[in-house]
């Protein structure tokens, strides 16, 4: 049986709110923060406390995990002094928000100047992974941090360690490079079944199994020929990535082209078809324009 422990998480949106669900069916006392205070109301509701301010959240709490948009908004949360007043020696700082390398190396330097250890350990699996408590984590940081947080983290997926700081963090921008090309190939398969007069449905049954098969032709595939584009992974969060990825590529001396021409792709989508708050599936919709479908 899990030992219960103190968390708080801090960012309730898409992601967050079902990780914390996912704490609180754990047996965890969890407390919650969002800057938009409605985001994390309803979660009271399944036994978290609710904080007026960060600060607040993370006073006494053994472990602070924080799911935001990108590092600058982790950065932001931890650069404010009174969050750096309600630190406490010996707690765990947790970023599972998809970042750059260098964002978790910083981190993890200025919680050190408080006592205080600290993982990168973002997620891959979308919301219905978060719901499902199934989310691939990818752990960067001390072993003994990571043993220590292992429990905390399988109520929300199945973490892994993969190296010292920054490593999870690299690991995710891998990760979201498979995802976007991945998707941009699925979207091609799906337009040239459905245009030759195939079902993408029957397709994606018959490649079950196979090598071509994966969870993003199975969930994403269907999006596309389902026409359902509501966000689980928001476009613009998707280029966020593309670009972190690409700018870490840069730093290591690496080109990446199939990478750099998704991304092109989904700067598009965002910037001139208005797809940035879609999920990104919706490079579908970029596909069916530049060959002239609507």
């Amino acid at each position: 049986m899990t030992t219960p422990r103190k968390i708080t998480l801090i960012g309730t949106g898409l992601m967050g709110a079902p990780m914390a669900r996912n704490l609180l069916a754990a047996g965890h006392d969890l407390t919650v923060w969002n800057r938009s205070a409605h985001r994390a109301a309803p979660l009271v509701d399944a036994g978290a406390q609710m904080a007026d301010t960060a600060a607040q959240a993370i006073a006494g709490a053994e472990f602070v995990i924080t799911m935001l948009s990108d590092g600058y908004a982790t950065g932001a949360v931890l650069d404010d002094d009174a969050v750096q007043g309600a630190l406490t020696a010996g707690q765990l700082w947790i970023d599972m928000s998809s970042a750059k390398p260098e964002h978790a190396r910083t981190q993890a330097e200025t919680l050190g100047r408080f006592g205080v250890a600290h993982l990168d350990a973002p997620v891959s699996g979308g919301t219905k992974g978060a719901e499902a408590g199934s989310l691939a984590i990818m752990v960067g940081g001390p072993k003994d941090a990571f043993a220590t947080a292992v429990p905390v983290l399988e109520a929300m997926g199945r973490p892994v360690h993969v190296g010292p700081a920054g490593a999870g963090m690299l690991c995710k921008l891998a990760n979201q490079t498979i995802v976007a090309v991945t998707i941009a190939a699925v979207a091609e398969a799906t337009l040239l079944v459905q245009k030759g007069g195939a079902d993408p449905a029957a397709l994606r049954a018959a490649l079950k199994g196979g090598f071509a098969d994966s969870t993003i032709l199975q969930q994403h595939g269907a999006r596309m020929s389902d026409g359902n584009f509501d966000p689980g992974g928001p476009s613009k969060l998707q280029l966020k990535d593309l670009d972190n990825a690409l700018a870490e590529a840069g730093a290591l001396d690496l080109d990446l082209p199939a990478t750099q021409d998704v991304r092109e792709r989904y700067a598009y989508f965002c910037a001139k078809m208005d797809g940035a708050e879609l999920d990104h599936a919706g490079l579908y919709l970029e596909l069916k324009k530049r060959n002239g479908l609507t």
